[in-house]
């Protein structure tokens, strides 16, 4: 007999990463998932004990349940052992016999015998793809070379959307993991341990004054999650704004004034995804326009000079450590306005769940373009790092901060930045991470990491 396919069930998200699903679907538009792969829910049968008929009234007949071989060589019969006559330990290796009794918190739903906490199900660090059919992918010709291959069978070419056209499997996004080296500067994006894709973007480059000295630029912007498009957002802005002050530069514009226009530049850049067509925002109409945040740092001419919309944050650290570090931007959110009213102190504020509300961002429904802008005159030499807040949510102080920082950043930018970006990893890795180190003062154009 044939074998049929499983028919997939009516789901209204994806059982991976939680996207919400059109009738009909066969693959997650998210994370690929293969739908067809969900079990069938179960026939609706009644639970009978063992060993007893479905109307409680004796054994159950017709059903032979397996029996306990006896030991050989001996007349004990084989002992019984209940879960609770065995030891067991928790993933760090803790005794579970003490804590299987304790009560947990009023209200939380827990398992009966572990306390074990069922609030909601695991959140999966990552989302694997599914493996291909053998039956299908060497029957498929391998596609010339140049031709973008499916990571998953290996074998299928990947449409303009980026998915197979053999497996139907999204590909992974080539945002999720970037690094870059620019001369002397360095840039790491990644996307973290939770989230499906990367809404972080980062541009980095260098210019020469018109007197001829170097300048280097750092832009990181990150993509405000409740919108539509947070990724388009992050990438247009950050593209606009690095193009806006590389141009300026040359031409004598004071960096100062080069950054608020790139940051003006980079609001045009955002606002301008909202002018799109109705049938774009169908399947989402009650989201916001696309939005994200900036910050950004100019190094010349023996000025530091930093500027920016929302939390992102910049932050200086000496070389030689011998004087402190400091942040160098004020956060545009809830948290920083109940600091600056007197309402809270800092670490009351941003322990608070409203700490992150931003107050200020890049999109056609903030509320008025604010750029901040500052200009600083160190008398050492250090270095920048321009990060978003899925770093510095684990280096949050200026201390924290400078400890994360390698000693040898201002000589090894790209390391430096995978450091960094290391430490969010390690910490938990709950948002995207992105973060960019500029040294201070640039040096000469060529020199980079060692």
């Amino acid at each position: 007999m044939m074998s049929q396919m499983p028919q997939p069930i009516a789901l209204s998200r994806c059982p991976i990463c939680e996207e919400p699903l059109e009738s009909g679907d066969r693959f997650c538009g998210a994370c690929g998932y293969d739908l067809s792969a969900v079990p069938a829910l179960p026939d609706d049968d009644p639970t009978i004990a063992v060993g007893v008929n479905a109307n409680g009234s004796g054994p159950a007949e017709g059903v032979a349940w397996p029996l306990a071989s006896e030991p050989a060589g001996s007349d004990t019969p084989p002992g019984t052992h209940l879960p609770t006559d065995l030891a067991g330990t928790d993933s760090g290796g803790h005794d579970l016999s003490a804590a299987a009794h304790e009560l947990p918190p009023s209200g939380s739903p827990v398992s009966p015998v572990t306390g074990v906490r069922f609030d909601r199900p695991p959140e999966p660090d990552e989302y694997p793809l599914q493996a291909p059919d053998p039956r299908v992918a060497p029957e498929t010709p391998t596609p010339a070379e140049g031709v973008k291959v499916c990571v998953a069978c290996r074998a299928g070419r990947v449409d303009h959307d980026g998915y197979c056209e053999n497996c139907g499997h999204a590909q992974p996004r080539e945002r999720d993991h970037m690094e870059l080296e620019a001369g002397p500067i360095a840039a790491v994006s990644d996307r973290g341990l939770r989230h499906h894709r990367n809404e972080d973007a980062f541009a980095i480059g260098n210019a020469a004054l018109p007197d001829g000295s170097p300048a280097a630029v750092a832009i990181v912007c990150d993509g405000v999650s409740s919108a539509t498009r947070p990724d388009d957002a992050s990438l247009a802005a950050s593209r606009a704004a690095s193009e806006s002050i590389l141009a300026a530069l040359p031409l004598g514009t004071h960096p100062q004034q080069a950054m608020h226009d790139a940051i003006v530049a980079a609001s045009r850049a955002v606002n301008s995804l909202a002018a799109e067509p109705a049938t774009a925002r169908e399947h989402a109409p009650h989201q916001n326009a696309p939005a994200c945040t900036i910050v950004g740092t100019v190094v010349a001419a023996g000025l530091l000079v930093v500027g920016w919309v929302g939390d992102s944050r910049a932050y200086w650290v000496p070389v030689d450590r011998s004087s402190p570090p400091a942040r160098l931007t004020e956060d545009d959110s809830w948290a920083a306005q109940m600091v600056a009213a007197g309402l809270m102190n800092e670490a009351e504020a941003y322990a608070d769940e409203r700490a992150h509300a931003i107050t200020g961002w890049l999109g056609a429904d903030a509320y008025e373009l604010e750029p901040h802008t500052a200009s600083f005159k160190p008398d050492r030499a250090g270095v920048v790092v321009v990060c978003t807040d899925g770093l510095w949510n684990y280096a949050e102080a200026a201390e924290e901060m400078a400890e994360a920082v390698p000693l040898d950043a201002a000589v090894r930018p790209l390391h430096s930045a995978q450091v960094l970006v290391g430490h969010a990893l390690d910490g938990g890795g709950h948002d995207n991470v992105t973060v960019a180190v500029v040294p201070f003062p640039t040096p000469p154009q060529g020199a980079g990491s060692a």
